[in-house]
C-alpha cells in the first residue's frame, strides 16, 4: 500500500462548487491536487488529510476530516473573523484540543491540535 493511499478522505457535498473549493484553500489551508471541471469535484489534501468536494446538495450524515493545527484557538478565532461558524475549543484530559468548523453549507470539519 503506497502512502497516497493511507491518507484518510471525506467526501463533503457544497452548493456552490467554486465557493466551497476557496472555502477549503484559503481558510482552511488546503491544496488542490485535482479539479474535474465537466462534474464539478475536485481533491485537497492539507497533511494527512484528504478529501473530495463535489457539486450538489449537502448531507449532514457523512464523515468528517480531521485537521491538524498547531494553535487551535488562533485558527478558530481567524475563522471566527471571517465569518466562519466556530463551536467552542475543547480540551480532552490535557493531551489534544477539538474544534468544530461549519463551511458554508454546513458541513462539519474538526481542527485538532496535539498539547502533550
Amino acid at each position: 500500500m503506497t502512502e497516497t493511499s493511507e491518507l484518510p478522505r471525506v467526501w463533503y457535498l457544497v452548493r456552490d462548487f467554486d465557493r466551497g473549493r476557496d472555502f477549503y484553500k484559503r481558510l482552511l489551508g488546503f491544496d488542490e491536487t485535482f479539479v474535474d471541471w465537466d462534474d464539478k469535484w475536485s481533491k485537497l489534501e492539507r497533511g494527512r488529510m484528504r478529501i473530495a468536494l463535489a457539486e450538489g446538495e449537502p448531507t449532514m450524515g457523512g464523515g468528517v476530516a480531521a485537521v491538524d493545527v498547531d494553535d487551535i484557538k488562533s485558527a478558530a478565532q481567524r475563522l471566527r473573523d471571517e465569518g466562519v461558524e466556530v463551536g467552542t475549543v475543547l480540551e480532552f484530559a490535557g493531551q489534544m484540543r477539538l474544534v468544530d468548523v461549519f463551511d458554508p453549507d454546513g458541513n462539519r470539519v474538526q481542527l485538532t491540535e496535539d498539547i502533550e
